[in-house]
């Protein structure tokens, strides 16, 4: 039986899923993140795979997303994009803390993974916490400061006035680069990495992502099967059913094994 429960943690909602028979006890540990304007609840699919393989899940609740809501407009949320982002990089460490304290997770295998802002989140935590053993991104891309301009720039594309100024934006830029694994791929240490992106992708560019996993690929030659990078050429922003099933066998292999 799997079990799901709503929990919080510094008043933050989340999803604890885990198997019945091991509800208390230490157990490989996942963080999969959700995506932008989607919620917690939405990605109960893929914690109960995991779940059924014997690992403990949690689903975070992003600021401003599901329970944590304050009334924003799409459009206002989009303005924080970056904020929420790097906020719940932060809040990453604090369920792995509380997981790890109270004996329930494994702390030699922790995994981190999510849906689109969830990528983006898996992958720029990777420049910060060396307690990941594992991670996959879907729909995710790693390259913070090239996917800023591109934001900008779609913007600009669409007519959409823009209220910031060149120095604002040179700040978020400085706060961004802290966490853009492309800058300072040297962070992923030849840790398993498995990258899942529609190739037709119109929201995070194909092209970022998979340019990076060309760029650090090499670096991996002593342990070539710690990187992997899955196109599918028709799809856009959804994950496949070949990716939910991919992102659960890696795991498996990376950290059950």
């Amino acid at each position: 039986m799997i079990i799901v429960e709503k929990r919080f943690l510094n008043n933050n909602p989340f999803l604890h899923i885990v198997k019945k028979s091991g509800q208390q006890e230490r157990l490989p540990f996942i963080i999969f993140t959700h995506g932008f304007t989607s919620a917690k609840e939405n990605n109960l699919h893929y914690a109960y795979l995991l779940a059924e393989k014997g690992f403990r899940v949690i689903l975070p609740e992003a600021i401003y997303h599901g329970e944590r809501e304050q009334g924003l407009t799409e459009r206002d949320l989009y303005g924080h994009f970056w904020e929420i982002v790097i906020k719940t990089i932060h809040e990453l460490n604090s369920y792995k803390e509380y997981y790890v304290e109270e004996g329930l997770a494994n702390p030699e295998k922790i995994g981190l993974a999510g849906t689109s802002m969830g990528g983006i989140v898996t992958l720029g935590a990777l420049t910060k916490y060396k307690w990941v053993k594992a991670a996959v991104s879907l729909m995710g891309m790693p390259a913070y400061e090239e996917y800023l301009y591109w934001q900008l720039a779609q913007m600009k594309n669409l007519g959409v006035s823009l209220s910031v100024t060149d120095e604002q934006i040179q700040e978020q830029l400085s706060v961004l680069r802290q966490y853009d694994l492309n800058l300072q791929p040297n962070k992923l240490e030849n840790r398993p990495l498995l990258f899942w992106h529609g190739k037709k992708d119109p929201i995070v560019p194909f092209e970022l992502t998979y340019r990076f996993y060309q760029s650090v690929k090499r670096n991996y030659h002593t342990n070539p099967d710690n990187i992997h990078f899955i196109t599918d050429e028709h799809a856009d922003h959804k994950v496949s059913r070949e990716g939910l099933k991919a992102m659960v066998e890696w795991f498996e292999k990376h950290l059950l094994q």
